[in-house]
């Protein structure tokens, strides 16, 4: 048998073949294109300005937000008073500051209990799969049906209004929206084949669970997450607004917005800033939001 020598000569380099692009994660690559994002890093960058302020800002003023000085009302913003005062004398910028500081931490709140309840009873729900899913989802649907609103109205017959009614009507309606987006995930990976090979190596329900499929969920979480952060603030800001949320003298800025539209035609300054104050901060977190789900979004990869 004749061998043919041409078959075995030596492969000609080929230098196109090198990679000229070095190796990255996915966090890393997810955050080199959330940095392209113009919009996106503005409204990160607000979001960590609100954040500072609310936790900073109050601590080194010298005024309260209770303070009040009837000789010192209604006056337009100067430089003594940056935001004005309202009816009673209080100084506008230390209230907007103190109201930032309920919304962010209603936004924690609200991304917290997406984060445990959410994801723990949407992953539980889409990998026991069966009569468990089933039964656990028709609590959820029961639940997503009735109105927030409708939960702070029946906690204020049993509970006085205030910041903790919100707190609760929170936490027995907003985790939600994740725990459907969760299942819905852990249904598409739960069959794949590194779940699989754990099962071969003997790994328990909850380690596949909390070790193997959480993490690949963790995209959609986080966009879930950073997207329901500005609906639980206009969702306090509408409760204070309407009477049914924070109590005076606490400075919301739904409060805050419902003081000053009595006052519009006189002084539109005392519902301006307030209403800035929650369209700025909901924008921002928007924008976020929005460049986080193409920034973690696998298929936009290149």
């Amino acid at each position: 048998m004749q061998v043919n020598l041409e078959l075995f000569k030596p492969a000609v380099y080929n230098q196109a073949a090198d990679i000229t692009r070095p190796s990255i994660t996915y966090w890393q690559d997810a955050w080199m294109r959330l940095q392209k994002n113009k919009m996106a890093m503005a409204g990160l960058y607000i979001v960590v300005f609100v954040i500072l302020i609310a936790a900073i800002g109050p601590v080194l003023s010298q005024a309260s937000y209770s303070d009040q000085d009837l000789s010192q009302a209604n006056q337009s913003p100067s430089i003594e008073h940056w935001f004005g005062t309202d009816n009673l004398g209080r100084d506008l910028f230390i209230r907007v500051l103190y109201g930032a500081r309920i919304s962010m931490s209603i936004g924690i709140v609200a991304s917290l209990l997406n984060f445990t309840v959410g994801v723990l009873y949407g992953g539980i729900a889409g990998f026991s799969g069966g009569k468990v899913d089933r039964y656990m989802m028709n609590i959820v649907d029961v639940l997503y049906s009735i109105p927030v609103l409708l939960y702070v109205i029946l906690l204020m017959v049993v509970l006085k209004p205030g910041l903790t009614n919100i707190f609760i009507a929170l936490g027995i309606s907003y985790w939600l929206q994740m725990a459907r987006i969760v299942r819905g995930q852990i249904l598409g990976l739960k069959e794949q084949e590194y779940v699989l090979a754990a099962r071969t190596i003997g790994a328990s329900n909850w380690r596949i669970l909390l070790r193997h499929l959480i993490p690949n969920t963790m995209g959609p979480i986080i966009i879930t997450m950073t997207l329901a952060i500005p609906t639980a603030i206009f969702t306090e800001a509408f409760l204070s607004f309407i009477g049914l949320g924070v109590s005076a003298p606490m400075a919301s800025w739904g409060v805050l917005a419902s003081e000053g539209i009595t006052s519009l035609r006189s002084y539109p300054f005392q519902l301006f800033f307030p209403a800035m104050a929650i369209s700025v901060t909901m924008l921002a977190f928007n924008f976020l939001g929005d460049g986080m789900r193409d920034a973690l979004d696998p298929r936009m990869r290149r």
